[in-house]
């Protein structure tokens, strides 16, 4: 199973039974929206606050998941969930009704590949034959975490990204699906010394280029072997970062190269700078849309890398820099 330094080669390479993608109205009215299961015009989706709103988003999408794969809470083994909350409470309220053994996980943005890479390989290893992975975020409640009162009105630079109101979510079985994931390649953290929190994308491009490079070492392949690289949330300052990074060590992806923060938002007439960012971005987007064009056989092998700014507020404050994290899953289609 082990291959190369940080990649794993899945033996029994666990399958997608059932994939949901629920996000709110902006995300709605976006490029993607017609690829989404469940839109809410409604940002606090009928809760009282910003973080239960979050929290019934996790719940919804685990449930239409387990719907879509033929499957009950009660045949799940796992759930490896986060979001990007203080003490990941929009997973913890969001999934306890659940009633399934939990794995709460912190990744920043790369989470839902930090969730996926444990589900697969608690699967792969025998050890569970049915698990699920989500993560979660939500533009108001990051907003009200890292940045500033939404009242307060302040300006956004173009290198800042809009966070996604969303969750996806992914039910992992041993076999019956279409898509498949056949090996995860864990990123390291890598700080290049970025300290601006409006520049994320930036922050985050460093360990992508790592992680990328990691992988097709890894495995001895080169771009051309996936028919796409997908990045989680870099934007346009952070792809352009992202592909330069990797032409200094001459390695070109730009003919495969691919952001769900980019895809998910509609640069001329949704107003999102740079684009979209949080967990919910590259979940959602795999969810509604990454797997169902591998479904169709447009696609049949791509690498999936959500990516992570590990900052917080304390860290801010401090004068910190931001370290980035990156985690590849490998999809084929069956």
């Amino acid at each position: 199973m082990i291959q190369g330094k940080a990649s794993i080669r899945l033996e029994r390479p666990p399958h997608i039974l059932g994939a949901a993608a629920v996000a709110g109205s902006k995300e709605g009215e976006g490029p993607l929206g017609n690829y989404l299961d469940l839109i809410s015009a409604d940002p606090l989706f009928g809760r009282k606050t910003w973080e239960a709103a979050e929290a019934h988003m996790q719940n919804r999408a685990a449930h239409l998941a387990l719907e879509k794969a033929g499957l009950t809470t009660d045949d799940l083994r796992y759930l490896f969930a986060g979001d990007l909350l203080g003490q990941l409470i929009a997973t913890s309220f969001g999934l306890a009704e659940l009633g399934v053994p939990l794995f709460g996980l912190y990744g920043a943005c790369s989470t839902m590949g930090e969730a996926l890479s444990l589900a697969a390989v608690m699967i792969d290893s025998g050890n569970a034959k049915y698990t699920e992975a989500l993560a979660s975020s939500h533009f108001a409640s990051a907003e009200k975490e890292f940045r500033f009162p939404l009242a307060y009105g302040n300006q956004r630079p173009y290198s800042a990204t809009w966070t996604v109101t969303g969750c996806g979510a992914v039910v992992l079985g041993q076999k019956g699906g279409k898509v498949r994931i056949t090996g995860i390649t864990t990123g390291k953290i890598v700080d290049l010394g970025i300290k601006d929190t409006m520049n994320m994308g930036a922050a985050m491009a460093p360990a992508a280029a790592d992680l990328i490079m990691q992988n097709l070492i890894d495995f001895d392949v080169t771009p051309e072997y996936y028919d796409r690289i997908v990045t989680g949330d870099l934007g346009t300052v952070g792809q352009r970062a992202l592909i330069d990074l990797l032409k200094e060590e001459g390695i070109s992806i730009e003919c495969q190269h691919m952001d769900c923060g980019i895809e998910i938002y509609d640069a001329e007439t949704q107003d999102t700078h740079a684009g979209g960012s949080g967990c919910g971005c590259s979940a959602v987007t795999l969810c509604g849309y990454i797997l169902r064009q591998m479904e169709r056989g447009i696609w049949r092998r791509v690498l999936f890398i959500p990516t992570g700014a590990l900052t917080s507020q304390t860290s801010f404050q401090e004068g910190q820099t931001i370290p980035g994290i990156a985690h590849g899953i490998i999809l084929e289609k069956v």
